[in-house]
């Protein structure tokens, strides 16, 4: 049960994670931890099982073996939402805004879902400071400060993927599962990313699916490596820099991530 997790401990434990699909094994006996407060990046080529992983972990995807332990309890058989409930949260590869409400209405919605109220109160939300006041400061944490009254559809589209993370930060989540969250993203909208995720480290758990080598590295406290959905590797940033089987199975995929 949750009370058994440790504070500093492994937050998120997952032990001989398996997926098929069809003959293709998608996570192959996948284990891993990610500990209160880390950063933990999982790298690997394109097709290695990165984004299956994280469905498993959301509970989008039912694992086929393994388990799956979140602060102490088991929640592998857990309903997405039941895991959301109990602190973790997801950003998707793909941007989910409702594009014609501002980002400060956004971020209210995204408060509001926490506090469990009904979507269809959404009007007398748009005006109660209880539900403003923390998405104005969800906004100003991810950079957005200055863009909460501009349409959704209207952000770039570096800032939508920012007001994404703030979305999900307004679940209080205690780990947060990142899907390439810099996809599309030009140097400059990378950057940024780059800069709030290094303010949000400690504050949250974060397990980090991305393709970008160089976020990962300033970021990561540790990083794992997937290879046709098999863990090859896991330690520091320096670690997996000198790890030969990583440098040999990034040269054979032709591509770093």
């Amino acid at each position: 049960m949750a009370e058994r997790w440790a504070p500093g401990g492994d937050l998120l434990e997952t032990v001989g994670l398996v997926k098929h699909f069809g003959g293709l094994i998608a996570t192959d006996q996948v284990s891993l931890s990610v500990r209160a407060g880390e950063l933990h990046a999982v790298i690997g080529p394109n097709g290695a099982g990165k984004t299956t992983l994280v469905a498993e972990l959301a509970g989008e995807l039912a694992p086929d073996g393994g388990t799956i332990r979140f602060a102490g309890e088991d929640i592998t058989r857990l309903k997405a939402a039941r895991r959301a409930h109990r602190g973790l949260a997801r950003s998707f590869q793909i941007t989910s805004i409702f594009r014609e409400f501002s980002a400060l209405d956004n971020v209210a919605l995204a408060v509001q879902a926490r506090a469990g109220h009904s979507f269809r109160f959404w009007r007398r939300a748009q005006r109660d400071e209880r539900l403003q006041a923390p998405a104005r400061a969800l906004l100003a944490d991810m950079g957005l400060g200055a863009r909460g009254d501009v349409p959704a559809a209207n952000l770039s589209h570096g800032e939508k993927r920012a007001l994404e993370i703030a979305m999900a930060l307004a679940a209080r989540p205690r780990l947060l599962l990142l899907d390439e969250p810099m996809a599309g993203m030009g140097p400059e909208d990378s950057a940024r990313m780059v800069e709030y995720l290094k303010r949000l480290k400690g504050s949250v758990a974060i397990l980090l699916v991305e393709h970008d080598m160089d976020a990962v590295f300033a970021l990561a406290d540790r990083i794992t490596v997937l290879v046709y959905g098999r863990v090859i590797a896991t330690g520091t940033p320096a670690e997996i820099r000198a790890d030969e089987s990583v440098r040999r199975a990034y040269l054979g995929a032709g591509e770093e991530a």
